[in-house]
């Protein structure tokens, strides 16, 4: 009697796919329980295979001693097993591993999935399926398509895939959404209705979508590849936004019809209803400029993700994959990483009633994560209660056209808190005046966070210059590339004159140093992200001064080397401030700064010691050893649950 072979099949995925979360991050297959769908065995000693769906085959995925898997195999076997379950495709219309044919020859490389039509002769989809890492394989699946005569061609790698389909006789340049199940055919597919809640997904990752659209069409289309874009997320957040809450069926508009011109027109009065509803982000008489057919084939791509709700650090990365690198390179613009962003919220820990602002919004980032910190641990974990928080205490500036926009976007997506995104030069506040609408609703705004200053001629000029705010949180990541020689911007701030004269140039950085203490209340807090040197370098000294004159200084948390990685490899830190006084100007002396010394955290720590920073002065140089009863413990405690060496 032949022995049972166990079923080995969720430890060697494992092994074949060489991580846990690769295996079961494919997203093509979310709902599939692999191990309980596939079946693997150890036919021979460290040989492990699968049983082919189709074929009932017994095929190779892992070899121990080579430590050499194929993936390939697995994800070939989960679209057998969703073609027949959830597409109705009954496996006597499915062939494995088809040989292709170029004319006279045999191609050496057959594909690896064929679905013929009704008469099991006439080849209707052809699948070229890859391991989760590549993508690359259009142009081979298309030539594939070609020879076989199919009208649909999937490619897919697991992870992500693209529906190539010929609207006969063009050549395979258009999309689908999805595959016609096995009693449908594309123009039902095409005609269908479709709902929010039926068809949208946020499983679907946008950059990889965004990717697949550049390869097919934008990047030879001769428009502006981030404005048509946006312009195209700008009409699915209205369209989806209506769908959700204001059409009784959930219908969603913005998707491909089976006539290129309806969905041209269909998808273009969606934007235009867009920036009525949403003004100030794009003219009112701008219009999508691709043309029906290069759109048709971007909507197939597009119209399955679901923007609102999703997860804003993928939708966070699809828009950075879409500014153009000029617009981030050129002045050290680059987003925040969100586990930073998170730190910084975590330990400012903002309140309901804090007006927080990011003077350097780029893509809203540290403004998303504070409106999320205080849903959730101020306001119950209410949406509804968090959208109103973030129209009245969520405030952003930024300067770049395309980033501006993408911090609205952003803004939509998570709650509507968009009402005080400006597009300023914060350090220039001189562009803040003028006539346009835009200018004239931001300076109204604005003025509404002044502080106000007990010296009525102050008060005025302040009124004018937008110079002192009254804001309760600041967190920002401002640009640290370029100089700023404007004679005009370098007139408004103290480091921008030396012994009472104006200097020649200053790094940018520097200024938003001062600009962003001017931004705070008194007693206001700030997480600043800024380069290593401003706190290392003996040249700038004179900023250290400064930063000890008007804020007592909270943490300071180094970053690492790749944090900013591909895109620089700037040392950072991450700044944390209170700053100091009741009254703007007004330092407090004899505020307890602290500084704690520990020479075997997490051991023997008998030689741990907390100080108390003596009376305040410029330098913060006299230090006395103080005994501080609970917080001395409390901060101790801090400190080793860390295992920091040293704190100050």
């Amino acid at each position: 009697m032949p022995t049972q072979k166990l079923n080995k099949t969720k430890e060697i995925i494992d092994k074949v796919f060489r991580s846990p979360d690769i295996a079961y991050g494919l997203k093509e297959f979310a709902d599939v329980k692999i191990d309980e769908v596939l079946k693997i065995t150890e036919e021979e000693k460290g040989k492990f295979y699968v049983k082919c769906l189709k074929s009932k085959r017994l095929r190779v995925v892992y070899d121990e001693e080579k430590q050499k898997g194929r993936p390939e195999e697995i994800i070939r076997q989960l679209w057998l097993h969703k073609l027949n379950t959830d597409y109705k495709y009954p496996y006597d219309r499915i062939e494995v591993e088809k040989s292709v044919h170029f004319g006279r020859e045999i191609h050496k490389k057959s594909v690896d999935i064929v679905i013929f039509k009704k008469d099991k002769i006439t080849p209707f989809i052809i699948f070229e399926l890859k391991i989760p890492s590549d993508k690359k394989g259009i142009e081979q699946l298309k030539s594939y398509l070609n020879a076989e005569g199919s009208e649909i061609g999937v490619w897919s790698n697991g992870v992500k895939r693209v529906i190539l389909y010929r609207p006969y006789p063009r050549e395979f340049s258009d999309t689908l959404p999805d595959l016609p199940s096995a009693d449908k055919t594309i123009d039902d597919l095409l005609e269908a209705k479709k709902t929010y809640f039926g068809h949208t997904t946020d499983k679907i990752n946008l950059k990889e979508v965004i990717e697949s659209m550049e390869e097919l069409v934008l990047a030879n289309a001769g428009v502006d590849v981030f404005n048509e874009v946006f312009k195209l997320i700008y009409a699915k957040l209205y369209d989806e936004q209506e769908a959700k809450l204001n059409r009784p069926d959930k219908e969603v508009l913005f998707r491909k019809y089976k006539d290129p011109e309806k969905t041209h027109q269909t998808i273009d009065e969606l934007f235009k209803s867009a920036i009525k509803k949403w003004p100030g982000t794009f003219l009112e008489q701008e219009k999508i400029n691709l043309s029906p057919e290069h759109l048709s084939i971007v909507i197939g791509e597009m119209e399955r993700v679901r923007l609102l709700g999703s997860d804003l650090s993928i939708i966070d990365e699809a828009f950075e994959h879409l500014i153009p690198e000029v617009a981030k390179g050129k002045k050290g613009q680059y987003f925040t990483p969100r586990h930073v962003i998170d730190m910084a919220v975590k330990m400012l820990n903002p309140k309901k009633d804090e007006y927080v602002i990011d003077c350097a919004s780029g893509s809203g980032g540290f403004l998303i994560d504070t409106m999320y910190w205080v849903r959730d641990n101020h306001l119950n974990k209410s949406d509804d209660a968090m959208k109103e928080y973030a129209k009245e205490h969520i405030w952003g500036i930024d300067f770049a056209e395309e980033i501006s926009k993408v911090s609205r976007a952003l803004m939509l997506i998570a709650g509507d808190g968009r009402s005080h995104m400006f597009k300023l030069n914060t350090l220039d506040p001189r562009e803040w005046q003028g006539e346009d609408e835009n200018l004239l609703d931001a300076r109204a705004k604005l003025k509404s966070r002044l502080l106000k200053l007990d010296n009525p001629a102050d008060n005025i000029e302040n009124q004018k210059t937008f110079h002192y705010f009254n804001f309760d949180i600041l967190l920002t990541n401002p640009p640290f590339a370029g100089e700023i020689k404007d004679a005009g911007i370098l007139r408004q701030y103290n480091f921008g004159k030396k012994k009472g004269k104006l200097i020649n140039k200053i790094e940018r950085h520097i200024l938003f140093v001062e600009r962003t203490l001017d931004m705070l209340r008194p007693g206001g807090r700030m997480a600043i992200v800024l380069p290593q040197g401003v706190l290392n370098n003996t040249n700038m000294e004179y900023v250290r001064d400064y930063l000890l004159d008007k804020a007592r200084i909270l943490a300071i948390v180094g970053l690492h080397g790749n944090t900013f990685k591909p895109h620089t490899g700037t040392k950072t830190s991450v700044l944390f401030l209170q700053k100091w006084g009741k009254e703007a100007g007004e330092p407090i002396k004899n505020y307890p700064v602290f500084m704690a010394v520990s020479k075997k955290p997490g051991k023997d720590n008998s030689g741990d010691k907390i100080y108390k920073k003596g009376a305040h002065d410029s330098k913060g140089r006299k230090i006395i050893e103080h005994d501080l009863g609970e917080i001395a413990d409390e901060f101790i405690k801090f400190a080793r649950e860390r295992k920091y060496s040293s704190w100050e």
